[in-house]
């Protein structure tokens, strides 16, 4: 079993895709660490032994930001956005998205469900 930051790796996957289960890791990032660790990218997970284990614990831990750690990172940076009043940080408030789409019509992931607004009643003679 290849645990890596508190993540526990798919074991029949190769090393390149089995690292990106690690949040703040995607392809390019798994690659450079297996370039780093001189390890090949079609070696599955379960055939790394403990010092390839090592040497990728190592170097994610020196050089990589990941996890909880980025997690807090990217939150503080919404935070941030939030309390000096900025455009994306009022759409982070009012949670619309937030990189310029439209929200006449779509955008239902980030309002949520839909709202019905009922017609004012016509008055009738």
């Amino acid at each position: 079993m290849a645990r890596i930051s508190g993540i526990d790796l798919p074991k029949n996957k190769r090393g390149e895709i089995g690292l990106t289960y690690i949040f703040g890791i995607g392809r390019s990032t798994a690659r450079r660490i297996l370039e780093g660790a001189a390890i090949s990218f079609d070696k599955k997970v379960s055939e790394w032994d403990d010092n390839e284990l090592a040497k990728i614990r190592e170097f994610i831990n020196e050089k990589i930001k990941v996890e909880g750690a980025l997690r807090s990172e990217v939150q503080l940076n919404i935070k941030r956005l939030m309390d000096i009043g900025s455009y994306r940080g009022i759409r982070h408030r009012s949670g619309l998205p937030v990189r310029g789409q439209t929200t006449k019509n779509n955008a239902r992931t980030r309002k949520g469900k839909k709202k019905t607004v009922a017609n004012k009643k016509k008055v009738t003679k």
